[in-house]
Order: C-alpha cells, then sequence, then structure tokens
C-alpha cells in the first residue's frame, strides 16, 4: 500500500530523482475524488469523469494564480531590440529582475509613463492614409535581416549567399545589397542576383502607383560594372511558380548573367498602364534616385475572393572581370523605400513599424544612468532627496508590458544584460505540470466537490452553502501551509529590526 513500493533508493537517488513526492498528479486527484466522494450513499452519487476532470482543471487554475507557489521562470540575454516574448504559457508576472556577474537578481520596475501604441501613418494634413498596400514601406526600426527571418515586415529575401561578403541586410533604414564575386564555371566570373520580395492585397482597385528610392552601385574599370535595381510589380509567386515552362528556385541567388531568369523581363509580367511596358522601374549606376510608374491591374482576378500581387526587389551587379570577396571591390545596392499606393482607398490604414513613444523610449539613456547620478533629474533639488519618487530614483531599469502583442519592452540600460522573467501559469500548459501539492490536495477536492453540487438541479442548498465554506477553508489552510513561513528565519530576520542606527 506504500506509496514508494516498488522504487528502491537506488532508483532515486542514483537515477535522477525529481522530488516529484510532494506532488500528486491532476489525474489521481480525479480517480481518488471518484473514490472518496462519488457512488451510492455518498452525496454526489452519480458524475461523469469528464465533469470531474473539468471542475478539477478549473480549480487548479485558480489555485495556481494566488495559492501555489509561483516556481515558473525564464531567463534570456536581452537582445538590442531590448523586448522578450512573453512564455506560452504565460499568464502575470511576479517580478523581473537582471543578473549581475555575482548571479544577484536586481529587480526592475514597471514604468507607467510610456506605452507602445499603434501609429497609423498620416498625410499633409494630419488625416490617417488609407492608400499604402505594403507593410513597412521604409524598412524602419530593423537592422540585420536573417537568412531566414522576416524582419522587415512582411518582406521576404533570398537564402542563398555566395561569395561570403554577400549579404541583405538593413542599415539605417536602407534595404542594402552586398555584391562581391566569384568563378561561376561557364558564367566565368560574376556576382549573385537576388531578390527581396513581399505579396500585397490589392482589394478593387484597377490601376497602382508604385514609387521608390534606390540608389545602385558604381562602376569601376577594370573591375565591376555599375549596379542595377528592378523594382517591380508581378503575379508570379516567387519559389513556387514555374516561369517558362520550368520550375525554378527563386530563392538562391542566381549568378548574374544574361541567362539568370531573375534578369528576365518578363518576370515582371503586367503592364505600365497606357502603355506596354514591363512594370518595372529600373536604377542603375547612379546616386539617390526617386522614380515611380502607374501599373494596370485591372484584369488581375481574385482567387479565393482575394486579389493579390508581389512586389518584386532584385538587385546584381554588371560584368565583374575580377573575384571580390571581402578586398573592398564589393557593390552595395541600396533600396530607401518603396511604395505602392491608389486611389482607391483600402479597409484600414497604414501602421508604421513602431510608434514614436517606443523608439524613444528604448533609444533615451535614462537619465540614473548619466553623470554619475549627479544630474538634476536623478538628484533633483542641489543635490537633496527631497521629493524623490521611490518608484523612480533607482539605477536598475525599467519595463512595459505589450500584452496585445506578447511582448515586454525594456529600458536602453538593460540591453545585453540577463534577464529573469519570474511568472504564474495556469498549470495547465502540458500533462506534467498538472499536478497538485499535497498542502493542496484537500483543497483542490472541496473546490471540486462544490462546484460540481453548485450547478446540479435539485442540490439542497444547504449543502451547497455547507461545502462553499469547506471550500473556503480549505484553500484558505492550503495557503498557510505553502507561505512556508520557518520560525527560524523569521527570528532572524526580525533581528535586525533591534538595530540601532547612527547618524
Amino acid at each position: 500500500m506504500g506509496l514508494l513500493d516498488g522504487q528502491a533508493p537506488i532508483d532515486y537517488y542514483g537515477g535522477g530523482g525529481d522530488s516529484n513526492y510532494q506532488f500528486t498528479s491532476l489525474d489521481d486527484v480525479i480517480t481518488q475524488f471518484q473514490i472518496a466522494y462519488v457512488g451510492e450513499d455518498k452525496i454526489i452519487s452519480k458524475v461523469r469523469r469528464s465533469d470531474i476532470a473539468f471542475h478539477a482543471q478549473r480549480a487548479l487554475q485558480e489555485l495556481s494564480f494566488d495559492t501555489f507557489k509561483s516556481t515558473k521562470a525564464q531567463e534570456i540575454t536581452l537582445p538590442p531590440s531590448l523586448q522578450m516574448v512573453l512564455p506560452q504559457d504565460y499568464v502575470n508576472y511576479t517580478k523581473i529582475s537582471s543578473v549581475d556577474s555575482s548571479g544577484i537578481k536586481h529587480l526592475l520596475y514597471p514604468t507607467s509613463k510610456t506605452s507602445n501604441p499603434i501609429s497609423p501613418e498620416q498625410l499633409a494634413d494630419g488625416s490617417y492614409d488609407f492608400s499604402g498596400f505594403l507593410t513597412n514601406p521604409n524598412f524602419e526600426g530593423v537592422n540585420n535581416v536573417g537568412k531566414d527571418l522576416d524582419p522587415v515586415g512582411n518582406w521576404k529575401v533570398s537564402h542563398t549567399y555566395a561569395p561570403t561578403v554577400d549579404s541583405i541586410s538593413v542599415v539605417n533604414e536602407e534595404l542594402s545589397f552586398t555584391h562581391g564575386s566569384k568563378v561561376f564555371g561557364a558564367n566565368g566570373i560574376a556576382s549573385r542576383t537576388y531578390l527581396a520580395y513581399q505579396k500585397i492585397n490589392i482589394g478593387s482597385t484597377e490601376v497602382l502607383e508604385l514609387n521608390a528610392e534606390a540608389a545602385a552601385a558604381i562602376s569601376a574599370s577594370n573591375v565591376k560594372g555599375g549596379g542595377n535595381i528592378r523594382i517591380g510589380l508581378t503575379t508570379l509567386e516567387p519559389s513556387a511558380q514555374a516561369y517558362e515552362g520550368q520550375t525554378f528556385n527563386w530563392m538562391t541567388g542566381h549568378p548574374n548573367s544574361a541567362n539568370s531568369q531573375l534578369r528576365k523581363d518578363d518576370i515582371f509580367n503586367l503592364k505600365q498602364d497606357g502603355n506596354e511596358l514591363p512594370s518595372f522601374i529600373d536604377f542603375s549606376d547612379n546616386a539617390d534616385t526617386s522614380k515611380g510608374i502607374a501599373v494596370n491591374v485591372e484584369d488581375i482576378l481574385p482567387v479565393g475572393g482575394v486579389r493579390t500581387v508581389y512586389v518584386l526587389i532584385i538587385s546584381h551587379i554588371n560584368n565583374f572581370t575580377t573575384v571580390s570577396d571581402g578586398d573592398g571591390n564589393e557593390s552595395i545596392n541600396t533600396v530607401n523605400s518603396v511604395r505602392v499606393v491608389s486611389e482607391v482607398q483600402g479597409d484600414d490604414f497604414i501602421l508604421k513599424k513602431e510608434s514614436k513613444a517606443w523608439s524613444s523610449y528604448k533609444s533615451a539613456t535614462p537619465s540614473e544612468n548619466q553623470d554619475d547620478y549627479q544630474d538634476d533629474t536623478y538628484w533633483p533639488m542641489n543635490g537633496s532627496r527631497y521629493g524623490l519618487d521611490p518608484q523612480h530614483s533607482q539605477a536598475n531599469g525599467s519595463f512595459y508590458i505589450d500584452n496585445s502583442k506578447g511582448k515586454i519592452h525594456f529600458s536602453s540600460n538593460i540591453s545585453g544584460k540577463t534577464v529573469i522573467l519570474d511568472y504564474i501559469s495556469d498549470s495547465l500548459g502540458t500533462d506534467a505540470e498538472m499536478q497538485v501539492h499535497k498542502f493542496a490536495e484537500e483543497a483542490i477536492y472541496k473546490c471540486i466537490a462544490y462546484a460540481i453540487l453548485s450547478t446540479r438541479a435539485n442540490t439542497q442548498e444547504y449543502i451547497v452553502q455547507r461545502f462553499k465554506k469547506e471550500r473556503f477553508a480549505a484553500v484558505r489552510t492550503a495557503k498557510l501551509r505553502l507561505s512556508n513561513i520557518k520560525l527560524e528565519e523569521l527570528t532572524q530576520i526580525l533581528r535586525g529590526k533591534s538595530k540601532q542606527i547612527k547618524h
């Protein structure tokens, strides 16, 4: 009958025991409730196991919020974005701390003085702009586009980089294509042609206006030709749709040659409005330039009720004559902005990548980290501490939580530090989590019994009230037991209260 029957000490101490004896699984709680509370001549004569399971899970949730000890924590190194994604099973936080070199926690304080609201694009007269289709047309608020990431709104980028100096990144809010060169078999010395694209929903519009600002790389005699950037619209889906009877991978970065399929004009298979020219803008071997075209899209049919096109940005370098891989002869094409607009307004306004409030908060250096804590903000009134607000008179840093986007935003002085989030879950994340501490086992039985009786027809009210009181008492007892107050530890703390402080 013993609970440890079948488990020898070697199985526990030598096999990585995890101290689960202090817990009872929720499945065992349900089974034991059926044995003790359900049956003939008992208050609950009959109940489905599924009903018990539901009320047991609800009781576990409620007890997790304010009775059980919070044992969940997550540690990360805070990236330059100054953001931490909330854990998958997060319900609320208990505290957020940074960790110093000795492993000691320093409490971070929430700030209520800022937030990250939605930020609509506005026209010159201050009204909202409903005309745009692209997400993040200005490449704002991001750096270092990753090969398999999507960090610039909905822009997708090529995945294969060779030579090693090649990259696609966002630098100073410009999309930057860096091209080196190498020997590509029959193609000779060449660079790769790279792609970035975004899929947009064009609604009911018939004509789209495409405007872009870009700068192609300058040529160098006997080394390389000038850069070239093509920005345009197509109905062909990159990386999926066949072209000229063959399926090719748009995303691998084709060598720069006349036969490269990414160099074909008719990849841009729409026409400019009013003429038969293909639907792209061309930037070649010059400084920053702004260009625009109108593209006719009236013949595009809806698929699944939605009319879509793809905005393509294709970057390559003409006629490399030397191998260049990190020797300073690489070429860089940049795109400053791409806008696709229409006179037909969409259903929603365009949102900026990030709000001004969040941009300013993350870029500012907190006053407590300036001038050795001696400036007038941290030490007002000529160095006196009169009038200080305790929540701000600390140098640990601050944060706020954007629950709608599921992220924690930190002040700039926390960048690169180790951050620990101690948080509350509802204990229903995984099967292994659904367990009850033995100090609270009786409380969960009473919670289940009260929930079943109070929702059952023809149950006498005095019985319902009796179990309500028993539930209250059992939960209170569980809280006291789980508070884990030790007399010796409390005594040691109280001894410090009798110290005399000399001034």
